[in-house]
């Protein structure tokens, strides 16, 4: 019986006997009556084809029962059906109210189905609702977690910008104090302001001097020529002749103006703009203020040395050609001013660098260079040789710590104990004609310079820089310590 029913839903005859009631239903009005009526006993062959299958399949069941198995199955089912469906009488359920039960069944079956599958969908999106709010729930939780974590980071971070508030509060103090000094600067330029008159004025006089000596030389020059040189030379000088003016006599007033201006640029641009490089690296504002004047000392020191060599050279190349009214020393002193661009300031700047590295006054951090600030050593050395050709020449004025103020040379800076009357330390050097004071300098005044002095001198018998030195630096260094006070103040001039 088993193999008979596979047999029976293998070949899906009821499917086939639907399908072809469904196309019949379709064509039916397409088709002649002829082809409806062949479909229509096609439909009755396969229904009894079924019908007897299904008989077989019943008696087969019915034999496997046994004798009496299924009896009252087949008496209270299968013959009143038997019955009904041969006999004569018409049943009680028509046709067609047969067909609207089996299309009731039909229709309900397929609800049923519709409403299983929607229910199948509507689980489906609520297990992937669900699974999207599990996720949900634990990004939730991360982000929770995250905030947990963030918020420590806030509470560590204030903490630490708290300190840093400190350190900000210090800096903009420092700031304020630069401000302060361009302010300074400011206020000194706007006084140079009301020199700069005057200075047109003595230009203008020069100038109108220069075009008098001019017309006197050309007619002088015409008065001297001769066509041999004998007579000339052997002509005794005329006790009315006086020597004519050289160019470094002619301009002296100007370039002495123009320096001291330039002197006074170098205080209020280029030394703020070497404190502000130094004060990135070095925080003692002190130290910042040592180490700039240590350069811009040591920069008059070598560029006087550099002009003293200069000067001897070009007095050597013009004492074998060298023939006029004027001195062999003006004839080199012009020859200088008219060629200042010979100088070779990069070798000064390295001789400054250099006596700064040994100097055991400076602290300053071995991995930074004094090149920061070469560019206010550069400047200060072309001005302080270009001062050595006036007449007389400008020099600065010699200082020392824990000196008595001289309010002739110096101004209090800012920050100064105004009552005190020792100096701590210098800011900027006092510019000297001879014994005449042409720019004040800059000082720090405090009670108990001598003290602190004292302790600074007790505090620096060793270098406080541990930058390696050279051998060649060294030697130098060691050298300059043998020679006495006397001998070594003549080695730096």
């Amino acid at each position: 019986m088993a193999d008979s029913l596979r047999r029976l839903a293998t070949t899906s005859s009821f499917t086939m006997l639907q399908e072809k009631l469904e196309s019949w239903h379709q064509d039916y009005h397409v088709i002649s009556c002829d082809q409806s009526l062949n479909r229509c006993c096609e439909l009755i062959e396969l229904t009894a084809k079924i019908q007897g299958q299904l008989f077989a399949i019943l008696n087969l069941t019915s034999a496997e029962g046994g004798q009496y198995a299924g009896v009252d199955i087949l008496k209270t089912r299968l013959l009143p059906w038997l019955g009904t469906s041969f006999s004569m009488t018409r049943p009680s359920v028509t046709d067609d109210t047969s067909l609207q039960l089996i299309q009731d069944s039909v229709e309900k079956d397929r609800k049923i189905r519709e409403l299983s599958f929607s229910h199948g969908s509507e689980m489906h999106k609520m297990e992937t609702q669900l699974s999207s709010t599990r996720l949900q729930l634990d990004s939730i939780r991360a982000d929770l977690v995250d905030a947990q974590k963030e918020l420590d980071e806030t509470k560590s971070r204030s903490a630490t910008t708290l300190l840093a508030t400190e350190d900000e509060i210090l800096q903009l103090k420092a700031d304020l104090r630069a401000a302060h000094e361009q302010l300074e600067a400011y206020k000194r330029k706007l006084n140079a302001v009301d020199d700069y008159e005057h200075q047109v004025r003595l230009l203008r006089e020069e100038v109108s001097y220069l075009s008098t000596e001019k017309a006197m030389l050309k007619e002088r020059l015409a008065r001297s020529r001769s066509p041999s040189p004998l007579p000339r030379l052997s002509r005794p000088p005329s006790p009315l002749r006086t020597e004519s003016p050289t160019r470094a006599q002619l301009t002296n007033s100007s370039r002495h103006a123009r320096l001291v201006s330039r002197f006074n640029d170098l205080y209020a641009v280029e030394r703020v703009e070497a404190q502000s490089l130094l004060r990135r690296y070095i925080a003692d504002f002190e130290m910042v203020q040592k180490i700039i004047l240590i350069a811009v000392v040591e920069s008059f020191k070598t560029a006087k040395l550099a002009y003293r060599q200069f000067k001897l050279r070009v007095r050597k190349t013009l004492s074998s050609t060298h023939f006029g009214p004027e001195s062999l020393e003006d004839a080199a002193v012009d020859y200088i001013v008219r060629n200042l661009d010979l100088y070779d300031v990069q070798d000064s700047v390295n001789g400054v660098i250099n006596a700064m590295n040994v100097n055991p006054r400076i602290s300053f951090p071995p991995e930074v260079d004094f090149a920061l600030i070469s560019a206010l050593i550069r400047e200060m050395c072309r001005v302080a040789f270009a001062m050595q050709t006036l007449e007389p020449s400008l020099d600065l004025a010699f200082a020392t710590d824990g000196e008595l103020y001289n309010d002739n040379k110096y101004r209090r800076s800012y920050d100064s104990e105004f009552t005190a009357p020792l100096v701590l330390y210098h800011v900027w050097p006092a510019l000297m004609e001879g014994n005449t004071v042409i720019v004040k300098g800059e000082a720090v005044t405090r009670r108990g310079a001598l003290w602190s002095r004292s302790r600074s001198r007790s505090r620096s018998v060793s270098p406080v820089r541990s930058r390696s030195l050279s051998p060649t630096r060294k030697l130098q260094f060691n050298s300059k310590r043998s020679l006495s006070p006397e001998r070594l103040k003549a080695s730096h001039l």
